[in-house]
């Protein structure tokens, strides 16, 4: 089962995906689609579940491609399969080149994808605290760009993330975010727990696209943390998991 945004699902000759844990082979902890290189998980069974998702999107496993992310405000291009063994380290794709798939993975953090329909150049950019803080949405835009695109005929779609309701936080936290601009206290609720408050990532995120000169922005509304359809590190920690699974979500040209 996937997620879609109907604004991307608008655009002719482009496939997108938010991929929910159903449809794949792993066990356990893992139980799902587990897409994540990273895990700790069967190699054999996450090459299956990525073979899969490449096939949804209508690729070969090769150009189902995802970087390997450091929660960077980095973005690369990609014109084909990756070159070697190592995956670039960035934390958003893009690309103008069709018939490859540009993902990233997640498990609470923000996948945001991106396409401006008349260019045809779609990107994907994963959106955690750190990264939506620093810069990489706006990294990922200015790539776009560089590649022909206009940010004011993009349209970004908010993926699947851990909600406000779910994501605790600390005081250190909050003040990070008071540091860089006293305005993101709107991006705050108090918590029962004293000295910590909830955030609101996906309200930062999408504050971040508008400020940016985005005017379509999709949200798909979901919450990982309590949504089990998800895999979710900061619910892996609470039930003091030893490891949990990743989402990879795609985007994609068709080849004409």
């Amino acid at each position: 089962m996937t997620f879609e945004s109907s604004l991307l699902a608008a655009i002719p000759g482009l496939r997108h995906a938010f991929f929910t844990r159903e449809g794949g082979v792993s066990n356990g902890i893992y139980d799902g689609l587990n897409g994540g290189i990273g895990s700790n998980d069967d190699p054999a069974n996450v090459s299956e579940n990525r073979r899969r998702m490449a096939e949804r999107m209508g690729v070969a496993p090769e150009r189902f491609l995802s970087a390997h992310q450091t929660h960077s405000p980095d973005a690369v291009v990609a014109t084909g399969p990756w070159q070697g063994e190592a995956r670039p380290r960035a934390d958003a794709i893009v690309t103008r080149t069709e018939g490859i798939a540009v993902g990233v993975t997640a498990a609470d953090c923000g996948p945001i994808l991106f396409a401006d329909a008349s260019a045809r150049v779609i990107g994907a950019a994963h959106a955690g605290w750190k990264g939506a803080l620093t810069g990489v949405l706006e990294a990922t835009i200015d790539a776009m760009e560089k590649l022909g695109a206009d940010r004011s005929g993009m349209v970004a779609a908010i993926g699947p993330l851990i909600r406000q309701h779910s994501y605790e936080v600390g005081g250190e936290f909050v003040e990070r975010f008071l540091d860089a601009d006293a305005d993101n206290a709107m991006f705050f609720l108090p918590s029962v727990r004293s000295g910590h408050s909830m955030f609101d990532l996906a309200g930062f995120i999408r504050m971040r696209l508008e400020n940016a000169g985005i005017l379509m922005i999709d949200d798909i509304g979901v919450d990982t943390y309590s949504d089990e359809r998800f895999f979710s590190y900061r619910r892996s920690v609470h039930r003091k998991e030893p490891d949990y699974g990743r989402h990879v979500h795609a985007i994609a040209l068709k080849s004409e």
